[in-house]
This record gives C-alpha cells, sequence and structure tokens, in this order.
C-alpha cells in the first residue's frame, strides 16, 4: 500500500517593500531627470531656427548665388561703363547695382520659402510644434533668424559693389543719403520680401507653389504692364508699373521708370504694410490647421 503524496501549496504572496524617496524626492520608483524641465522661450525657438537655417545645404546654395549675382553683375556693369566710355550723365552710378539685386532677390525668395515649407514636405514641422507647441513663437523665430541674416548679407554685399562701382568709375560722389537707401534701404527691401516669401511659404505649404507664387508677385505686374497697349488701359498700367517690385526696388536707386507713384523710402513701407497682412494670415494657418 503506497502512501499519498503530500499536495503542492503556493506560497502566500508577499508584497514588495515599497520604494524609498530617492535623492530628487522622486515617489513611486519613477525616474526623475536632473535637468531642469521649464517651458521652451523665444529665445531657445531662435537659437533652433538658427541651427537649422545654417545647417542645410539650401541656406549655402541660395545666399552664396545671392553673393555672386551681386558682386559680379555690379562689378560687369562698372567695367563694362568704364570700357566703352560711356557717360552717365545724370544717372546714378550707384544704379548699376539694381540689376544684380533684383535677380538676387529671387534667391531670396527661394529660400524664404523653404524656411518653412521644406519642413513640411519632410514632416520636420511635427517635431518642432511638439518641441515648441506655441505657432506664433515658431513663426516669429523663423522670421527673426531670416530677416537679420538676409538683412546683414545683403546690406555689405551691396555695400562692397557701391564701394567698388565707384573706385572703377570716374562719376560724381553720391550723397550720404543715396548710400544710405542703396545699401541699407535695399537690404531691408529684400528681407521684407523674403519675409513675404516665408509667410507665402506657411500658407501654400508646397515650396514649389510658394516660391511659383513669389515669381508671379514680384513679375507678372510688370510684364502685363508691358503688353496693355489699349488707351483705355492706361490707368491700369500705369499703376501696374507704379507699383510693381522691380519698380519699387529701382526707386531706391532713383532709377524709377515713371515719374510718378511711390518715391524715397515710401516702397518700404508699403512692402512692409503687405508682409505684415500676410504674416498675420500665416499665424492664423498655422493655428488653426492641423500639421
Amino acid at each position: 500500500m503506497t502512501t499519498p503524496s503530500t499536495p503542492y501549496q503556493q506560497p502566500a504572496y508577499q508584497q514588495p517593500p515599497a520604494p524609498q524617496q530617492n535623492a530628487q524626492g522622486a515617489q513611486g520608483g519613477f525616474y526623475t531627470s536632473p535637468i531642469p524641465v521649464r517651458p521652451a522661450t523665444l529665445g531657445d525657438a531662435i537659437a533652433s531656427e538658427w541651427t537649422k537655417i545654417r545647417s542645410v545645404r539650401s541656406t549655402m546654395w541660395t545666399l552664396g548665388v545671392l553673393v555672386v549675382l551681386l558682386l559680379v553683375i555690379g562689378l560687369l556693369s562698372a567695367i563694362a561703363v568704364d570700357m566703352s566710355d560711356t557717360d552717365l550723365g545724370s544717372t546714378p552710378v550707384l544704379s548699376l547695382g539694381f540689376f544684380g539685386v533684383l535677380l538676387g532677390s529671387i534667391c531670396v525668395i527661394t529660400l524664404g520659402v523653404m524656411t518653412i515649407s521644406s519642413e513640411y514636405g519632410t514632416g520636420m514641422i511635427r517635431t518642432t510644434m511638439t518641441a515648441c507647441p506655441s505657432p506664433g513663437r515658431v513663426l516669429g523665430a523663423k522670421a527673426i533668424v531670416f530677416f537679420l541674416l538676409t538683412f546683414v548679407l545683403t546690406t555689405v554685399m551691396t555695400s562692397v559693389v557701391a564701394v567698388l562701382q565707384t573706385s572703377i568709375l570716374d562719376a560724381e560722389t553720391p550723397s550720404g543719403a543715396d548710400w544710405l537707401r542703396s545699401t541699407v534701404g535695399v537690404g531691408l527691401y529684400i528681407a521684407t520680401l523674403g519675409l513675404l516669401s516665408l509667410a507665402i511659404g506657411a500658407l501654400v505649404r508646397h515650396s514649389a507653389g510658394a516660391i511659383t507664387v513669389m515669381i508671379g508677385v514680384v513679375l507678372l505686374p510688370l510684364v502685363l504692364a508691358i503688353f496693355m497697349f489699349a488707351q483705355s488701359l492706361a490707368k491700369l498700367q500705369n499703376w501696374l508699373l507704379e507699383y510693381s517690385i522691380p519698380n519699387q526696388l529701382s526707386n531706391f536707386y532713383d532709377t524709377s521708370v515713371t515719374g510718378s507713384g511711390p518715391s524715397g523710402w515710401e516702397p518700404l513701407w508699403i512692402m512692409l504694410g503687405v508682409t505684415a497682412v500676410a504674416m498675420g494670415g500665416a499665424y492664423l494657418s498655422m493655428s488653426r490647421r492641423d500639421v
């Protein structure tokens, strides 16, 4: 006769000891980072945008081409006038830098659009908005970094070109007001035009589409005005010529196509007003639309 085996008995459950408080005072065994956590500020957003804009290849290429266009076209214009012994007459010597600035504005437009639209294309905007959930702070940081970068570079290059042109050509020395408008004024206008491109990029959210829109804004009024031959369209033609961006830009060099319309610093105030409206629309778009 066999002895019955002892049935298996499960050991009683013992509650584990409560976790002790760590050095930082955390309870419940959760990890607490020793790095202090604080909300993102505008300074943090600016530092982030500066890191992004200086580390992508599009910035190097667009601004590099801008520098080449301003320098090469400005110098070639002065050398061509000097070699042909052309009398400038009443034409300001600094106006020879206009063509390089006009072509270089396409580079600024491209960079302005890509500063924000490229993030929508790659999905990087999700990371940006996660790190800094405030659309106004993100848009403001992008605008500040982009404006300062393009303004400083454009002003420096137009100043260098202006000095070289006046040294090459034996012409009347420009006044201080002429120097200010053709360097600082042009730098402010081009940088503001780039901000308008950034706003359009935030609204369209597509690089090619936004760049196409901005090129149309720059060139279409002038092209339409050239082909308006009907006498009934004379007033519209003159208005388009006066307020076209190439003509407003030429006002800083005192070489306006028309004798009327904005003059002096007025084109800058017009561009600032248009850009402010576009930036307001970009802010509303980023606040109400998903990324």
